[in-house]
Formats: structure tokens, sequence, C-alpha cells
């Protein structure tokens, strides 16, 4: 079985450099697991820091960054469909996969086995959809899905629609079925010490080119409704830029949804505990003990 270590952990805790240390220990490879950092041209604001990808003189292989251009979509199946042809690649090198990241939503992917099928947004099918009412909807959604669908799935005709579509298309399942014999690490710090950390690293970014970096994206033809979309930084600074927040207002703003960002990346991963996934915490500092770990592990 196909052995996975996963470092996961909310941001400002040093996530990237601690998998870099083990993988440089162990012979391992990098598959990021974040949902913005395969955007091209996105560097600051999303943190890719690839200068920590070296250590002692060698660049640990990473995959999963500066994958397409920001004019493109990403989304969960992309991920999945990008994690097991990067699995692939990894076993073929005979290294060790360190799945590394703060997007819950894609570990839990991968650690839960979602299958998932690839749909259309923009089908025949769905512009036909577009044209029912919403109650002819939720009674099409009934049928595909009696007693099933969430709340959330029928409070917007958009999302009835698309729960639809995904309904439909449950047959056409793409993605493999894999088991992984898998560790997982969290890497954790007391909330008031993240808390500083995430304003200090905030206020050197803004001052070292992150808002040229949405200047930039702005001049290359990235409208400010595409930044809203990307969250958080890209949010916050395009509407600093485009006027409708101060400078002052903008950093109290974007340093306030990081903060809160962080809490919801903990909330995902005390979830992934609560459905029986082990996370064996620790601090930045305690890289002997993950060597320990993972040494135990690997020898298992």
């Amino acid at each position: 079985m196909q052995k996975l270590i996963v470092i996961l952990g909310p941001t400002a805790v040093g996530k990237t450099k601690f998998a870099v240390q083990l993988a440089n220990k162990f012979n391992g490879e990098i598959i990021s697991a974040d949902s913005r950092q395969v955007y091209k041209s996105m560097d600051i604001g999303t943190g890719k820091d690839i200068d920590e990808y070296l250590i002692n003189g060698k660049i640990i292989t990473y995959h999963l960054i500066d994958v397409i251009n920001p004019t493109e979509e990403y989304d969960l199946f992309s991920f999945q469909k990008d994690f097991y042809n990067t699995i692939n690649q990894v076993s073929k090198n005979k290294t060790l996969p360190f799945l590394t990241g703060g997007t819950g939503l894609y570990i839990h992917s991968i650690l839960m086995n979602y299958q998932l099928c690839e749909v259309d947004f923009s089908s025949p099918r769905a512009k036909f959809l577009t044209s029912i009412e919403e109650d002819e909807l939720i009674k099409i959604l009934d049928k595909l899905k009696p007693n099933q669908h969430n709340t959330t799935d029928i409070k917007e005709k958009s999302r009835i629609i698309n729960a639809i579509l995904i309904a439909e298309n449950k047959s056409k399942i793409e993605q493999p079925k894999i088991e992984f014999d898998t560790l997982v690490i969290g890497i954790a710090e007391e909330r008031e010490i993240i808390k500083q950390r995430i304003t200090t690293r905030l206020k050197y970014r803004l001052k070292n080119g992150m808002i040229e970096e949405v200047q930039k994206l702005i001049f290359d033809g990235i409208s400010y409704e595409r930044l809203d979309s990307f969250g958080l930084e890209y949010k916050f600074i395009g509407k600093y830029l485009n006027g409708k927040l101060t400078y002052n207002d903008m950093f109290q703003k974007l340093n306030s949804a990081i903060h809160q960002f962080s809490k919801r990346q903990m909330t995902w991963f005390r979830k992934m505990e609560k459905e029986g996934i082990l996370i064996n915490w620790m601090k930045f500092s305690e890289i002997e003990k993950a060597n320990l770990l993972v040494s135990n592990f690997l020898n298992n």
C-alpha cells in the first residue's frame, strides 16, 4: 500500500519549512494542498515561499504550485486529478510523498477518498435547467437524491442546478480509488502566537511587494471581480486599489479576515478528528518528534 505523509495546520505555523525538513531526511517530494498556490503570478499573497524548498544546498521537489494561470478555474476535481497523477509520478521516482498545506477540503478529499466526477456547468443541460422554476428544480433534485441533499443545496437556484448536475453525473466517476497508509502530522501553536505572526507577516508582505503583485495582476487583465474570488489578500488589496477602501481600512479588514481564516482552518481539522482521522499535533520546534514518528511509520 502506498505510504503518504500529510503535514497540515493553520496559516503561519511553518508547514512548508517543517515538511521540507522531513522530506530532506526521508527522501521525499512535496505535493501542495493549497487552493491558491496553484495559480501562477500569485506568489506573495499565497505565501509560496519557494526559497523554503532549498535545504542544505538541495532543492526538494514540489508539485501543484504554479500549474495554471489566474484566468483559469481550479476546483476540487482538478486537485484530485492532479494529485493522483502526481502520486503516480512520485511512486515511479521511489520517493516518499508529503501532502502539505492548509486547504482542509483538499486534504480531506484524499484521506476520505472522495469519488468525484467532472461536471460541465456551462453545458446545454445546465443552460436548460436555468430556464426552470426553482420549485420544479427541487422536485428534480428530490428524485435524484431523495432526502439526501443538504439544505444549502436548495437555498439558491444556482446551487440547486449544480446539485442536479452533480447527481446526474455521479455514475461517471473518473477518479481512481486508491487507499493509502497514512501518517498525519498537524503543526500548531498557541492562538496568540499565531495571531501575532499573522499580523507581523502581513505588514512585511504589504511593504515588500504584495500590493505591486496585485497591481500587476490587474495590469495583466485580471478583473476586480476575479480578485474577489481569490479572497483575502487579493480581495482586500483589490478593493484598496479600486478606491473602495483606504489603506488603513484595507489593512484592518484583511488582518481580521486572515485571523478568521486561521480559525476556520482549525475547525476543518477538528472536524477531521471527529471523523476518526488521527492527527499527531506538535509544534514547529518538535521536528525530532516528527522524525521519530515518520521512522516508526515507515518501518511498520
